[in-house]
């Protein structure tokens, strides 16, 4: 057979993404990818700690960063996403700022972070006011919690689980429960549920259907971000973020009707 026709494979675009040594969701993050660029992930070394402020400083240390960047210098990413957000916001603005700094020197490439990129999606979307989901214990949410305030936004309301491990096994209904809690009543410009580690992408569009405003979350932040900086778009139909034809007129609050979907059984979330 002949297949001199086929002239390929294209060229490939790669984002590398450093994530803690605990992330599960490898799958769910080139769900927002296009089919032209490649994810090359590494992680970051071991450490016996569970989920917490201490651990978020552990696996984001300069050093560590560096020597991810390293490790895929050689498959020559355009970008470098380091894909954890406690991680990005433990330090702060000036920390999240100082650890794309890190990564750039490490690799003489782009960098950009999930905190970093929350923070970009906000300003994107011209939210001034946000409610937070998160798995973590009081003391991490209450880290994010002065992270996205440093940055000037109004944090109206937030729920959290109070995880220390396992966090990417929490099923879709526990997230949604969660973001209702979080919402409540109070006026919100959008939602962000925080940690790559807790799957959120078949949620967020029946999340923005039903609660009228942007939903974010971490791992699709990121990717955005990444993919942006490569000028190319995240894939994310029916997400507001990523998706401009599904954003919600804030004065009607009227947006896209979604088509039914299916349950999907807990064991197949997880």
């Amino acid at each position: 057979m002949d297949i001199s026709f086929l002239g390929g494979p294209r060229p490939q675009r790669g984002v590398g993404v450093i994530a803690p040594f605990d992330f599960a969701l490898d799958r769910e993050l080139w769900r927002w990818v296009p089919d032209e660029v490649s994810l090359h992930l590494t992680r970051t070394p071991f450490v016996p700690v569970e989920v917490s402020l201490d651990l978020a400083r552990l696996v984001s240390e300069h050093e560590t960063l560096g020597d991810g960047v390293r490790t895929l210098t050689a498959i020559a990413p355009e970008i470098v996403a380091y894909a954890c957000t406690s991680g990005s916001f433990v330090g702060g603005i000036a920390g999240e700022r100082a650890m794309c700094e890190a990564m750039t020197r490490a690799g003489a490439i782009p960098a950009v972070t999930t905190s970093g990129a929350l923070l970009e999606a906000l300003a994107e979307l011209g939210v001034q006011r946000v409610a937070l989901v998160t798995p973590y214990t009081v003391s991490v949410t209450r880290a994010l919690e002065e992270y996205v305030a440093e940055a000037g936004t109004v944090v109206t309301g937030c729920a959290f689980m109070g995880l220390t491990r396992h966090i990417w096994k929490v099923p879709y209904r526990d997230v949604a429960d969660m973001a209702r809690r979080a919402v409540g009543g109070r006026r919100a410009d959008a939602l962000f549920i925080s940690c790559t580690n807790l799957p959120t992408y078949d949620v967020i569009p029946q999340l923005e259907a039903e609660l009228r405003i942007p939903v974010l979350s971490a791992n699709q932040v990121t990717m955005w971000a990444a993919l942006r900086r490569l000028g190319t778009r995240a894939v994310g139909p029916y997400q507001a973020l990523v998706d401009p034809s599904a954003r919600i007129d804030p004065a009607t609050r009227s947006g896209p009707v979604l088509p039914e979907v299916p349950d999907v059984p807990e064991q197949e979330q997880q």
